[in-house]
């Protein structure tokens, strides 16, 4: 059966609390949803992994090939409704096939190209006409799509494209003139999306297919990774594009452009999770069987840390990743999957959260495949050992779907721009906060129930970024967003309360339903997130204040800074005192030896 839950705002994270009744988990899943992911897996693991070599080395037609086959098990048609010969099914059931095919980075981003940038603008922002002429034929895999953005002179500043568009003196076609950079599947794709500027000025997206003429492209890209999807650059000589074939409307291309973005990035969170996973699995195995001073390396408390902080972090990812899944297809119970409108704004409801999760997921799997190697030592620098070439996929994840530095920057300055507009009531929160810290300081209730001692740390940390966020706003209000620094430290501060709530309720939500023993190394994982949450975020915020105040407002500040972060209520005396820190150690080493003796992530 079927759990409603309320119907989660964007952003509302960091004022109220979830309960865990109002959060999806991994142990949710539907038979459903193990089907789709039965599927995926057996996909990856018949089709795909027994071609790597192949893959990394673009055997001509093989991966085009593949995505067919996947288009054969409806996997590049899951959300495109049915009347277009799709599956619409929910986001977590494509949360899944992500995750499954981001064990192969090259291949991901080549059916990601496909069916999530290539497809997704002509499914949500197309005409009847033009979604009945592409996309029954994109779902079957009979033809291929890309997503072109980029130019050699507009990376992060998309809107700066020099590429133009000149409507003909019939008003039947447009001619297109100018080049796109780094495009994913252009050596086979058949339908790009096309950005351009009408007359130099109206930022339009058009539906391009590679037989009109004057398209043409250039060589395969070298890249350090990702080697095995095809990256090349478009010409556009006079283009010729039927005017019928303009997506949405003359002007209005960034509406798509930024909407496509936020399925990219959240997306790019699911592949990051299937990737790292993969090499969590990889670097255990190894450590299992290598051989150092009498015993294998994996009975070492050093390589023991390493694998649980790898754990950790996917967990707190996994949960972040399904959360927001769940609060997607919560909104969009109930809406015909042919409205394009409510679906569009069910993402951009999420637009946040999905820029939290491109930018957590990305660097923790940064962090995995790095360690991963670190495991293997000199082997993992040799390319006879897989964790070579996952180091090397891995790092474009920083950079593509915008890069780490623009999702950070767009974490704070949406969350301001809601409660600007009063669609948060985000000031309203931060003024009680600084209200506390003028009178008498109040002491939170005690709490009860599972991890009631973590769940009111969690929720000083939440005042702790309040804080800091209302002195920046106050030291610099219109001009923040020029404070391009304190925006970083804000954005981590940020994406460390989501990552630790959804680890956090996820524990809690499985103590409840299935008892205390079952959520043991759950817990442990969520003490030892937290706890080192909580260190870095009080770090970002003391240099954020540091910028923002100085002399007795400073010190006033620091201090609350220090008691929202650095103190404890024990739930069961209620008293108050200064943080005793867990024994992480004691808890990695739980974690890692469940996840040696599983031989992989085993949350």
């Amino acid at each position: 059966m079927t759990t409603t839950r309320r119907k989660i705002q964007g952003g509302i994270f960091l004022i109220e609390e979830l309960a865990p009744e109002e959060m999806f988990t991994p142990e949710d899943f539907t038979d459903e949803h193990l089907n789709i992911l039965r599927t995926a897996e057996e996909f990856m693991e018949r089709e795909v992994l027994p071609h790597v070599e192949e893959i990394e080395h673009q055997k001509e037609g093989l991966m085009p090939a593949l995505v067919r086959k996947a288009a054969e098990l409806g996997l590049v048609a899951l959300e495109i409704p049915e009347k277009y010969g799709g599956l619409e099914l929910d986001k977590i059931c494509s949360t899944l096939v992500a995750e499954q095919i981001g064990r192969m980075p090259s291949y991901a981003v080549s059916h990601g190209g496909h069916t999530g940038i290539g497809t997704a603008p002509i499914a949500y922002f197309g005409t009847e006409d033009q979604k009945a002429r592409y996309l029954p034929r994109l779902a079957t895999g009979e033809r291929l799509a890309a997503y072109a953005l980029t130019e050699a002179s507009s990376g992060s500043d998309a809107l700066a494209a020099k590429t133009k568009a000149t409507l003909s003196a019939d008003g039947k076609h447009y001619a297109l003139h100018g080049e796109k950079m780094w495009i994913t599947n252009a050596a086979f794709a058949d339908v790009f999306i096309v950005f351009a500027k009408v007359d130099g000025k109206k930022f339009t997206a058009f539906i391009v297919e590679k037989d009109f003429p004057g398209f043409g492209m250039g060589a395969e890209e070298k890249k350090m990774g990702i080697k095995g999807s095809s990256t090349r650059a478009l010409h556009l000589d006079g283009c010729r594009v039927p005017a019928e074939n303009v997506l949405g409307e003359v002007g209005h291309g960034h509406k798509i452009a930024f909407n496509i973005l936020n399925f990219g990035r959240f997306n790019l969170g699911a592949y990051c999770m299937g990737g790292s996973k993969m090499a969590i699995q990889d670097a255990i195995r190894y450590a299992k069987q290598r051989q150092q001073f009498g015993q294998p390396i994996c009975e070492f408390g050093a390589i023991q840390h390493k694998i649980a902080e790898m754990v950790i972090r996917a967990y707190a990812g996994e949960s972040m990743v399904y959360r927001t899944a769940g609060h997607v297809d919560e909104r969009l119970r109930g809406v015909a999957r042919d409205n394009t409108d409510e679906i569009l704004k069910a993402m951009e409801e999420f637009a946040i959260e999905c820029s939290i999760i491109k930018v957590y997921g990305s660097e923790m799997s940064g962090y995995v495949v790095d360690e991963a190697v670190q495991i293997y030592g000199g082997y993992g620098y040799s390319q006879d050992y897989p964790v070579e070439r996952y180091y090397r996929d891995a790092r474009i994840n920083r950079i593509f779907e915008g890069t780490n530095e623009i999702n950070r920057l767009l974490i704070p300055g949406m969350l301001l721009k809601r409660a600007m507009k009063g669609q948060l009531p985000l000031l309203q929160a931060t003024q009680r906060v600084f209200d506390e810290l003028l009178s008498f300081p109040g002491e939170e209730q005690a709490g009860h129930g599972p991890l009631a001692e973590e769940r009111g740390l969690l929720r000083a940390a939440k005042k702790a970024v309040l804080l800091t966020a209302g002195a920046a706003s106050q030291r610099y209000r219109d001009q923040l967003a020029d404070q391009q620094e304190i925006l970083l430290y804000l954005a981590d501060m940020v994406m460390d309360a989501y990552a630790a709530e959804s680890a956090l309720v996820r524990a809690w939500k499985l103590h409840e339903s299935r008892g205390e023993k079952e959520a043991e190394l759950q817990t442990a994982a969520v003490r030892v997130f937290l706890q080192d949450a909580l260190d870095r975020m009080e770090r970002a915020g003391k240099q954020v204040l540091a910028a923002c105040a100085s002399g007795d407002s400073l010190r006033t500040q620091l201090a609350a800074l220090r008691r929202f972060l650095s103190s404890r209520r024990d739930p069961q005396t209620g008293l108050s005192g200064k943080l005793t820190p867990v024994d992480s150690i004691a808890l990695r080493r739980q974690i890692a030896r469940a996840a040696i003796q599983a031989e992989r992530y085993f949350f």
